[in-house]
């Protein structure tokens, strides 16, 4: 007989403590490896790919984890590990039949159990969640992701504008990503009426050079072209083809702070239509979370970007990005951010932005799940 989800989990709540503090004098629990058999096996199974629903009695959730998965559990933060594990399925948006350990477990043994679980996975290649650093919004992260993200941005005074991108990130094998972007935009123009349509479209292909998670430093390369899609004539494109290439470095700092450089260049094929372009962008930034660490996150952050085209009499543009990002699920799969972003010289022709974006990291589930 098949019980309920339900009555599965209340019975296991009931008797974990006991049966864990049981097995505790006998086999002290000092390992992570001990502590996983004793609290974990039963749902996860000695491998970590999960018992079948016949020894479970309940069927498997969508988002029933395989521990040996590489693809899955490196992309994974230790912190958001330590964080289902202690608050459970329902306190990071997961399923309700993971129940809290927070009672039965201490943080030093769930550290142990985390550590243990990363373990099943032996192939280094694989760049750690710890490296997967928030997301600015002008200066590129190094770490492939899974991501749909929409930016916006709008003049604050006159000429009225709006700008944005929709972009779409694929990660294929340990080090490696596509990603595609439609750039789109509003202007108005002298007589007050607007234009508006789609820009150059963008396809990039980025690779994973270094990454330590000891050091807690990724460093990617990634490689562009802009294809002249858009209307040059309404300042929607540059009509012609530009190939662009970047290196993209994080580091972590300690306390959840960041540090975040991206440095390359623009190279249209034709400079008559488009001046060739060097650029240098950089983030830092601290990450907090509510619920004693365990809840919700924000994360303030600042931008200096630097840009200037490689002509005789150009001048480099400095821009500042004061910003904040925060998690709008539970399991902090969607995130926003909202930002100014500010000319700090050469302010003619360039005015003061509101910039904002909604991130989808659609790999850890859909736009309906984990609220």
């Amino acid at each position: 007989m098949r019980c309920s989800p339900f009555i599965y989990v209340l019975l296991m709540m009931l008797s974990l403590p006991a049966s864990l503090f049981a097995q505790s004098n006998e086999l002290k629990l000092d390992t992570g490896e001990e502590i996983y058999k004793a609290a974990c096996i039963g749902c996860h199974g000695p491998n970590g790919k999960g018992q079948p629903e016949s020894t479970l009695g309940f069927e498997k959730p969508p988002q029933f984890p395989d521990f040996s998965d590489c693809n899955g559990t490196t992309r994974e933060r230790v912190f958001d590990w330590t964080a289902t594990i202690h608050e459970g399925g329902p306190g990071r948006g997961f399923s309700e039949i993971m129940p809290s350990f927070s009672e039965a477990l201490t943080l030093d043994q769930i550290k142990k159990v985390t550590d243990y679980i990363r373990s099943l996975c032996d192939d280094k290649t694989w760049p750690l969640g710890e490296l997967n650093l928030p997301r600015p919004f002008f200066t590129e992260k190094a770490f492939p992701e899974d991501e749909w993200v929409l930016t916006t941005a709008v003049n604050t005074k006159s000429p009225g504008a709006v700008a944005g991108e929709l972009i779409y990130e694929r990660r294929f094998g340990a080090r490696n990503q596509l990603e595609f972007a439609a750039p789109f935009g509003f202007f108005e123009r002298d007589n007050r009426s607007w234009v508006g349509g789609l820009g150059d479209l963008v396809l990039g292909y980025k690779r994973v050079l270094f990454h330590s998670g000891g050091k807690g430093s990724i460093l990617s390369l990634q490689g562009e072209v802009d294809m002249p899609t858009g209307n040059r004539t309404q300042n929607l494109g540059s009509g012609v083809t530009t190939f662009a290439t970047f290196a993209a470095f994080g580091q972590r700092l300690p306390r959840f702070a960041f540090l975040q450089v991206q440095g390359g260049a623009e190279l249209p094929t034709n400079t008559n239509k488009a001046s060739q372009a060097v650029f240098i962008h950089t983030a830092v930034g601290k990450t907090f979370a509510q619920n004693r660490g365990f809840g919700r996150s924000w994360t303030p952050m600042v931008e200096f970007l630097a840009d200037r085209d490689l002509e005789t009499s150009a001048r480099t543009n400095w821009d500042i990005v004061p910003e904040v990002q925060f998690s709008l699920s539970k399991r902090q799969h969607i995130l926003a951010s909202v930002g100014v972003r500010r000319p700090i010289n050469n302010t003619f022709g360039r005015t003061t932005q509101l910039v904002f974006y909604v991130l989808w990291d659609w790999f850890d589930g859909s736009l309906r799940e984990g609220w």
